[in-house]
């Protein structure tokens, strides 16, 4: 798994496998993409205009289980 921050397109991205996008779909009103790849399975997605979700100086605790 791999998370990334842009801070210049204030977008998050999460990618959960490294494997080619076949398609997206954009949530319409939510401000998100979906990647799937070719079994049409979640393999990423992308937050945009993350930092509404953000308050201003909060850090991001992540927390992965095994």
């Amino acid at each position: 798994m791999r998370i990334k921050y842009d801070p210049e397109t204030d977008t998050l991205s999460i990618r959960l496998r490294e494997e080619p996008v076949a398609d997206s779909e954009y949530l319409e009103g939510k401000g998100i993409v979906l990647d799937y790849n070719e079994k049409n399975e979640v393999i990423g997605m992308e937050i945009l205009g993350w930092s509404r979700f953000q308050k201003s100086g909060q850090e991001i605790a992540l927390e992965l289980a095994s």
